[in-house]
């Protein structure tokens, strides 16, 4: 009888730590929402769930919304059952049930992803561009907040008018670091050379940026501003982490699609979409994507 119950007692106690191990490694849930925005759209958010669960450290849905112009009324997203928020959304408002219960759930500790051209979304919603920081375009201007850039090591907040996002035609370009030492970019080259892409510049706000972590000189003879542009930053709003990473213009087709094949940017959407979504041991994706990622970065410059 006391031979039964150890063994017992030991089957239990397997099972409990297989469990806690199950439950440790368990993929962070994530929801991609998408449907509307001037990029391309139909291969972007594809492309960022190949990203994502191929790198087995995430689930990934997603929610599409009515085309441009259609009703939004019946657009309302449930966002209890996911760690992790990813907008690849740049349209129409949202009802404002799915706002109400958007900002909950980043007040509350949801974790966000701010993704290319989802920071030209929703100009007038003050409390989403507290969440993003910097947005352009969509009739944005001084009134959005000031410009914010690096310029002589420090970040500056430039309130003269003018428009709020622009960029020159797109190209390779460097990015510079400004900060070796936070989680999402410890172990990665200050400097690496980005695939062909966008490079957003004059982007206005309110500007609360936590952690700058990458910059980008826009070239002038490009069509550029001639700043230091932050491009690769977080924010806190509230409980919420939101990871803002303003490259990966999406292509004609995912084999076609330079900004989004590129290293560097597969492995910063990785570490950031990890930090951001609370995993306490985030700094398994760092170990997971280091030294080799960091190998095909150098081979860039």
């Amino acid at each position: 009888m006391k031979i039964f119950a150890h063994r017992k007692f030991l089957l239990f106690v397997f099972s409990f730590f297989i469990a806690l191990s199950t439950f440790a490694t368990a993929p962070i849930k994530a929801l991609i929402i998408t449907g509307q925005n001037n990029h391309n759209w139909q291969v972007s958010h594809v492309v960022l769930k190949n990203i994502m669960e191929n790198s087995g450290l995430f689930t990934v849905d997603f929610s599409i919304s009515p085309k441009h112009g259609e009703k939004m009324n019946n657009y309302i997203i449930d966002f209890s059952p996911y760690q992790l928020v990813v907008l690849d959304y740049n349209g129409d408002n949202w009802p404002k049930t799915t706002q109400d219960r958007f900002l909950e759930y980043v007040r509350n500790g949801g974790g966000v992803v701010v993704y290319h051209a989802a920071n030209n979304a929703f100009t007038d919603w003050v409390e989403f561009n507290k969440i993003i920081a910097l947005g352009g375009w969509n009739n944005r201007n001084e009134s959005s907040g000031p410009w914010v850039y690096w310029k002589d090591n420090k970040l500056v907040r430039d309130n003269s008018p003018g428009v709020g996002g622009s960029h020159g035609q797109q190209s390779e370009y460097v990015l510079n670091a400004r900060n070796t030492k936070h989680p999402i970019v410890k172990g990665l080259p200050p400097k690496w050379k980005h695939g062909k892409d966008e490079l957003y510049d004059r982007m206005r706000g309110p500007g609360d940026i936590k952690d700058l972590l990458y910059t980008a000189y826009s070239e002038p003879s490009l069509g550029g501003s001639d700043r230091e542009e932050p491009l690769i930053f977080t924010v806190e709003y509230g409980k919420g982490k939101i990871f803002h990473i303003m490259l990966g213009h999406a292509g004609d087709s995912p084999e076609n699609n330079p900004s989004m094949q590129c290293t560097g940017f597969q492995v910063l959407l990785l570490r950031g979409s990890e930090w951001a979504g609370n995993r306490q041991s985030y700094t398994t994706c760092s170990k997971r994507f280091s030294n080799s990622y960091i190998r095909k970065f150098q081979k860039r410059l």
